[in-house]
């Protein structure tokens, strides 16, 4: 089926056979930029398509007419061209597919011992270790690497203090607004103070009942005789 964006010049030759159109230049301007970006879209798709239904490895670039570029790759276009310039550079074509895909990733594989290597140099660097090969400019650069590093921890360390004695306050205020309350509390803290006051009213009562009172005369006062 013909694309709405296809030619639409009268010619004899413009279509052969039902729903397909000659494959040459489009001359009208419109009907070719509209026609690009049909058949671009299509093609992306398409590779999308053909990199997550077959697990393959894609990298498409396309240049318009007016040299802006598009491109999609599933994995990056610059890798996958390296890739491909690795396993078209032996023209001998001696090596399987097996043997230049080994290649590739011996070679991924030496890189990432570079950049292992490298991070241990700079983890050393950082402990004040391996500085002898350092130079004056790089010293400085790590310097200020380092005193950068220091203030960042020291405000670290004062917002964990701070945060630290805002925890420790609160829960000082909170244990005594629990004391204050048991203190109030008729079991509270001053429930022994109540026993030690009731228990000394009850032997100040007793005391006093075996003391003689007004109400009763004395022995030494006479009696009464009846006349």
């Amino acid at each position: 089926m013909a694309y709405q964006g296809d030619s639409r010049e009268d010619s004899p030759q413009r279509k052969l056979g039902r729903g397909k159109i000659e494959i040459k230049r489009i001359e009208n301007t419109t009907n070719r930029q509209v026609t690009f970006c049909k058949r671009r879209n299509g093609l992306l798709k398409k590779a999308y398509e053909l990199s997550v239904l077959c697990d393959a490895e894609v990298a498409l670039i396309v240049f318009s007419s007016r040299g802006r570029l598009y491109e999609y790759a599933n994995n990056s276009v610059k890798t996958t061209i390296d890739r491909y310039k690795k396993a078209s550079s032996d023209t001998s074509n001696t090596g399987t597919v097996a043997e230049v895909n080994a290649q590739f990733y011996q070679q991924e594989a030496a890189k990432l011992r570079v950049q292992i290597g490298n991070l241990q140099n700079s983890n050393r660097h950082m402990l004040g270790e391996s500085l002898g090969a350092l130079s004056v400019k790089e010293l400085k650069s790590l310097e200020i690497r380092l005193e950068k590093g220091i203030s960042r921890i020291r405000s670290k360390k004062e917002i964990d203090l701070h945060n630290n004695n805002q925890l420790l306050r609160s829960k000082i205020a909170e244990n005594e607004r629990k004391q204050q309350s048991m203190n109030l509390m008729p079991g509270g803290g001053s429930f022994d103070i109540m026993q030690q006051q009731q228990y000394d009213n009850r032997n100040y009562f007793q005391v006093n009942a075996l003391q003689p009172t007004n109400h009763y005369p004395h022995q030494d006062q006479m009696p009464l005789q009846l006349v």
